[in-house]
């Protein structure tokens, strides 16, 4: 209470921090204590269909589904960045000094996702325009595995060769501009290149017909093919496991690429891939990973701690994952229709009250 945010326009950032705050202590309370604001719990609401969401950063009176948008989402989203994104640590550090900055103050969501990124030194807007600026979800999948070992050309196939290409042509623009035609209207601007001559290079002349471009092609010489390897080099890869994994992004939301890997000698090997990764294409990567055993499974989020909506495309070879309807018919068949007995809390009040 004593950061004064306004509740009325930003909802969430009174109450969202308030209900992430409340379930980091009751787990502190109780290590079985089922807290809101959980990845795999979230992740039913973030599928919804996209007329059904909001963004978090959407004024208080405008949100369909409001508790589960502006308290359980935002708690999510703060779970994430501590626990997958930023470490404890440093999330911890950054989120106490928010609250030393703006205490007896009256921040805006700027001010919180500033003072987060200023305190730590890490750049999240990715994060904030994911999971509070946008609707969309988790969904990352593995598509393909590709498994190879490293075979040697003996001596290499490297050779000399000479490729012939021609010059680049100068770029000259297509037409005059309306910053162009201006300038030349304009009596109070003198061109550089007509206050001292000596500046008409080649491209003044080549623009304005006075130079031609050339068009022969000239050789340059190079190497082409696989050079030799050398012994060590050869001795340090010849027994490593290649693995060319190609994932697409789904779900639209930039998150880490968490993997775990089961080897075929029964270990297992976690590894996470910063969300970086995704800079240059948010909907594909690609990616080789040199291991020393032969993998037998991969699985993606296993901790299930990025809210990924679709885990049935989650694991190399492909897992066969029930659907709700299959769990339901089960569950039916197997009598969960029928009237339950007491739950084990209220058996337990019956015993007190026996004696």
């Amino acid at each position: 209470m004593i950061i004064n945010s306004d509740e009325r326009q930003w909802t969430w950032l009174d109450e969202g921090l308030n209900t992430f705050v409340q379930t980091v202590a009751e787990e502190l309370w109780d290590n079985k204590y089922p807290a809101w604001g959980k990845a795999y719990t979230t992740a039913d609401y973030m599928k919804l269909p996209k007329d059904q969401l909001e963004p978090i950063m959407t004024n208080s009176e405008n949100i369909n589904q409001f508790f589960t948008n502006q308290y359980i989402k935002t708690a999510t989203a703060l779970h994430v960045l501590r626990e997958t994104i930023m470490g404890r640590e440093l999330f911890d550090y950054a989120f106490k000094e928010y609250a030393r900055r703006w205490a007896f103050k009256h921040p805006t969501p700027a001010d919180f996702f500033r003072s987060m990124e200023d305190a730590s030194g890490e750049d999240l807007d990715w994060f904030w325009r994911g999971w509070f600026y946008g609707t969309d979800a988790t969904d990352i999948s593995i598509d393909s595995v590709k498994y190879f070992k490293p075979e040697f050309v003996q001596g290499g196939n490297q050779k000399d060769t000479v490729i012939y290409r021609k010059l680049d042509q100068p770029r000259t623009p297509k037409f005059d501009d309306i910053s162009k035609v201006r300038n030349r209207e304009d009596q109070n601007i003198s061109f550089q290149t007509d206050v001292d001559t000596s500046l008409r290079d080649f491209y003044w002349r080549y623009s304005r017909g006075m130079e031609k471009y050339d068009t022969t092609s000239y050789g340059l010489e190079t190497k082409t093919g696989t050079p030799p390897m050398d012994d060590e080099t050869k001795a340090k890869i010849a027994s490593k496991n290649f693995y060319e994994i190609s994932f697409t992004n789904k779900g639209g939301l930039v998150m880490p690429i968490i993997l775990e890997w089961t080897y075929k000698d029964g270990t297992k090997e976690y590894e996470k891939i910063p969300a970086q990764v995704w800079r240059k294409n948010e909907k594909g990567v690609t990616k080789v990973f040199v291991k020393d055993k032969e993998v037998a499974e991969v699985k993606l989020d296993p901790m299930r701690e990025t809210a990924d909506i679709d885990e049935s495309n989650n694991t190399w070879p492909k897992e066969i994952v029930q659907t709700k309807f299959q769990v339901f018919k089960a569950a039916q068949q197997g009598g969960r229709n029928q009237p339950q007995p007491n739950n084990p809390m209220q058996k337990a009040e019956e015993k007190k009250k026996a004696f």
